[in-house]
C-alpha cells in the first residue's frame, strides 16, 4: 500500500517549527539519551575524524547515504543538536512526524527542486546550526556510492557554511525488513571545505561547487574499504574488440585508456576517432577515450581493466603487465561468442597473475559491431556479486543490454 504524502499545509508547519524553534529540548535529548547507548551496544560505531567537526558555529555535514540509521550515526558525532532533511513521505503519520520534527528533520520533496527544503536549511544554518545533507538525495544500498546533486553545492555558497564530507559504511546491513541486526558501523570525516558566499549562485557554479565536496566524500569512503567507483578504465588491445569495449566504457561515463601495440596505431586511433569493424567506421570514439601505448597505460589508478587481446598473446601480456594491475581493479575478459565452461580457463589464469580484486567474463554474441550500435547483448559472470551489480549498472547506462542469469554460477566457481 502507498503511503499517502502530507498536506503542504502540514509540511509548511514541519519547516516553520524547524526555522523558528528548533527541537524540543526535553524530547531531543530524552531520545538521545536511549538511543545513543543502544547505538553502541548494537553497532559499535567507529567515529574517525570528529575533530574535524565545529563545536559551534554553522556546518554542513554532507555523507553518502546508506540507510535509516545514518542522520543518528552522525548526530551522535556532535554535543549539539543536528538537523536533517526527510523525505515528505516520513511526516504521513502525526505522531511519527511530531517525533521527526521534534529531533530536528524536515521535510523534502524529493525528485524536484524543493525551495522550501532549502529555504529551511539556509535559516537553520544561519542561526549556527549544523545540517545533515545527503546528497545522493536517497539511499545507495549496495555498491558504490552514487552521484550527488547539486543542492549540498548551493546551500554551501548561499551560506558561506563550511562543509564537513562524511562516509559511513555498514549502516546498510543493519537492517533486514523489521529486524535489527548487530553489526559493525564505521564513520569518517574529512577536513572541512570552505566556499565563498554568493548571493543566488546559478546553477553551474552550484555543481562545480559539489563537484568539489563530493570527491572528498568518496574519498572518506574509499578510506573505509567501500567499493570504488568506477571512474578509470584500460583497455589492452585496440583491436575490434578492445575499441568497443573503450566506446561502451566512455559512454558509461568513464575515464579509458585505450593501450595500442605501437605508437604508430595510437596515433592513427586519435587521428580518426573511430572505431572501425571489417574495414568500415561504424561509430566514433568519445573525447573521454585516450589512445596510448600498452607501455604508457597508468594502470595503479584504473578501477577496470579489459584483456581484449588473443589468447595467445594473453601470457604475455600477463607476464608483462600483470603485476602492476592494482588491487583496487576489476579485471574484465571479453571473449567474442557466448560463455561457455572452457571460458573460465583464460580468466582463471589472469586471475592468478593479477592483483585484481574481481575477474569478470563478458560474453559477446553478437561481436565488435553490435556495441556501438545500441543493439547489443552481452553476458556477463562475476564471482562478487557487488562488482557484478557495478559493472551490469555501467553496461546498461551504456546502453548494452545484459542477458541475466546466461552465466552459470558453476562456470564462476572455475574462476575461484
Amino acid at each position: 500500500m502507498m503511503r499517502a504524502n502530507p498536506s503542504t499545509e502540514r509540511l509548511q508547519r514541519y519547516h516553520e517549527r524547524a526555522r523558528r524553534k528548533g527541537v524540543r529540548p526535553l524530547v531531543y535529548w530524552i531520545v538521545r539519551a536511549v538511543l545513543q547507548p543502544a547505538i553502541h551496544i548494537l553497532w559499535r560505531p567507529s567515529r574517525r575524524g570528529r575533530e574535524y567537526i565545529p563545536r559551534s558555529g554553522p556546518v554542513i555535514l554532507a555523507s553518502n547515504h546508506r540507510s535509516f540509521l545514518d542522520p543518528f550515526i552522525v548526530g551522535i558525532c556532535l554535543r549539539r543538536p543536528v538537523y536533517f532533511v526527510a523525505k515528505q513521505e516520513l511526516f504521513a503519520k502525526r505522531w511519527q512526524a511530531w517525533l521527526l520534527n521534534s529531533l530536528g528533520a524536515f521535510p523534502v520533496r524529493r525528485g524536484e527542486s524543493d525551495q522550501e527544503m532549502m529555504r529551511t536549511a539556509r535559516e537553520i544554518l544561519e542561526r549556527g546550526d549544523p545540517v545533515v545533507m545527503f546528497p545522493e538525495g536517497t539511499r545507495i544500498r549496495e555498491g558504490s556510492v552514487g552521484k550527488p546533486r547539486r543542492g549540498v553545492g548551493r546551500l554551501a555558497l548561499e551560506t558561506g557554511a563550511p562543509v564537513v564530507p562524511i562516509a559511513i559504511a555498514g549502516t546498510e546491513h543493519a537492517r533486514r525488513g523489521w529486524r535489527i541486526r548487530p553489526v559493525k558501523v564505521r564513520l569518517r570525516c574529512g577536513r572541512p571545505l570552505t566556499f565563498p558566499r554568493v548571493e543566488q549562485p546559478s546553477p553551474s557554479l552550484a555543481s562545480e561547487v559539489t563537484a568539489r565536496i563530493w570527491p572528498c566524500v568518496e574519498l572518506q569512503w574509499e578510506w573505509l574499504g567501500g567499493l570504488t567507483p568506477l571512474r578509470k578504465a584500460a583497455v589492452v588491445g585496440a583491436g575490434e574488440m578492445g575499441t568497443a569495449m573503450a566506446l561502451v566504457l566512455a559512454r558509461a561515463g568513464l575515464e579509458v585508456q585505450l593501450g595500442c601495440r605501437t605508437a604508430r596505431q595510437a596515433e592513427l586511433i586519435a587521428q580518426s576517432r573511430t572505431l572501425e569493424v571489417d574495414g568500415h567506421a561504424v561509430a566514433p570514439l568519445p573525447d573521454s577515450v585516450i589512445p596510448c601505448t600498452v607501455a604508457d597505460i597508468e594502470f595503479g589508478g584504473v578501477d577496470v581493466v579489459v584483456l581484449a587481446v588473443p589468447l595467445s598473446a594473453l601470457p604475455a601480456v600477463l607476464a608483462k603487465h600483470g603485476p602492476a594491475i592494482a588491487e583496487r581493479s576489476t579485471l574484465l575478459v571479453p571473449a567474442r561468442g557466448e560463455l561457455r565452461s572452457h571460458a573460465a580457463l583464460p580468466a582463471r589464469y589472469a586471475a592468478e597473475r593479477t592483483g585484481a580484486s574481481a575477474v569478470a567474463l563478458l560474453g559477446v554474441p553478437r561481436g565488435a559491431a553490435s556495441l556501438s550500435n545500441g543493439h547489443a547483448e552481452v553476458q556477463l559472470a562475476c564471482e562478487r556479486p557487488e562488482r557484478s551489480r557495478q559493472l551490469a549498472s555501467a553496461l546498461e547506462a551504456a546502453d548494452v543490454a545484459l542477458v541475466r542469469g546466461a552465466p552459470s554460477e558453476r562456470l564462476m566457481s572455475r574462476v575461484a
